[in-house]
């Protein structure tokens, strides 16, 4: 008994260093803002994810389950959207076009779905067409089992790296100490698809006995952002801990990133997960929060509209309501600074093929970061 209590004093100790760590490099507010916050969509409740069409038109999920067209200031609902599972923070969820879509013309949109025999919901990953205000060609490209009534933890979000590969991310589901470690079950994973669904040959554990061999990467909680690196072509994900313990990754082939087994965060009890936060042939993260921000949509900046931020990563924080722009060195974090406060649940950012930076806000809608001149 003096054991275990010795060891979670120790663990606590630790987790108390690495957040004063952290806590060196805290989080800035700006003296002068160098943009206008324009709202450009308005009446949007949780607005999930945006896909900019070439016309320079949008596509927007609500995760209650419309697909939003919008297009010369008007909004117009897409028919024969899938059908969704509706609960907790499962809906309509991430939206994408393919890297070549002006010559093939796929959407992918990632949803909580039904599908499958038992009751309750799990993510499922689809690709559709858009013609004529509605979606045609509707491809299932991956559905996770087992489904579950709990509504935590569905991820999800898309990324295509420079050869044309899709990356997804589906949350543990609530069920830290069954998915994220065991590669014969869904959940808790980054995957990776050719573009038509299929597996690639050289994804890490095809061949793996009883493996789902659409997993790329694994021991993750729940993925909320998912962006290639322009700068160096990686994948980038930044996940939900639990109280503290948010993380930003770069996404390696085979890589386990530690979920359950080493975090810092702790449960929402206050009581230790871990007393590790690190362990051999577990990844440790670029970045990590304490306390959580509860990180969701992120880009990184390249556009020349924004000259003071480029090479910078912008993250939504859902929990502190602000846009965070991090700078970066390498791959290590040197200033953290906060934009739009307390402006709304920030669900997802996203730098468009016009230069300009859109911000999806829960309860408002879209903004456009407008540079001042």
């Amino acid at each position: 008994m003096k054991n275990s209590i010795l060891k979670i004093f120790i663990a606590l100790i630790s987790l108390n260093f690495s957040c004063a760590q952290q806590g060196e490099n805290e989080v800035n507010t700006p003296k002068t803002s160098l943009f206008e916050a324009e709202l450009i969509i308005d009446e949007m409740q949780i607005p999930w994810g945006m896909a900019f069409l070439p016309d320079g038109s949008m596509l927007i999920t609500e995760k209650s389950g419309e697909l939003i067209h919008f297009k010369d200031g008007n909004k117009k609902v897409v028919g024969n959207s899938p059908k969704i599972y509706l609960r907790g923070q499962g809906g309509l969820l991430d939206i994408a076009l393919h890297p070549d879509y002006k010559n093939n013309g796929w959407i992918y949109i990632s949803y909580a779905s039904e599908e499958g025999e038992d009751k309750g919901g799990n993510t499922a990953i689809m690709r559709a067409k858009f013609d004529g205000n509605n979606l045609t060609n509707n491809e299932l490209l991956y559905k996770a089992t087992p489904n579950t009534t709990k509504g935590q933890h569905f991820g999800s979000r898309f990324a295509f790296d420079d050869k044309g590969y899709l990356y997804f991310s589906i949350g543990e589901r609530g069920a830290r100490d069954v998915n994220p470690q065991d590669l014969t079950r869904d959940g808790g994973k980054i995957y990776r698809l050719n573009a038509d669904g299929s597996i690639p040959a050289d994804n890490p554990f095809v061949g793996t006995a009883g493996a789902k061999e659409a997993i790329f990467s694994y021991g993750h909680r729940n993925p909320q952002g998912l962006v290639k690196n322009p700068m160096t072509g990686e994948i980038w994900d930044n996940e939900h801990g639990p109280q503290g313990g948010d993380e930003i990754n770069i996404i390696e082939k085979g890589k386990n990133y530690g979920w359950p087994v080493i975090t810092y965060g702790i449960n929402y009890s206050g009581t230790p997960i871990t007393d590790k936060t690190e362990m051999e042939g577990m990844e440790q993260p670029l970045h990590y929060w304490v306390p959580s921000i509860a990180p969701s949509g992120m880009t990184f900046v390249t556009s020349d509209k924004y000259p003071e931020w480029k090479g910078n990563l912008l993250i939504g924080s859902l929990k502190f309501q602000y846009l965070e722009r991090l700078e970066l060195k390498g791959n290590k974090v040197v200033y953290r600074e906060k934009l739009m406060p307390d402006l709304g649940r920030v669900r997802d950012v996203k730098q468009a093929p016009d230069g300009y930076i859109y911000v999806a806000v829960e309860g408002k809608g879209i903004y456009k970061l407008v540079p001042n001149k």
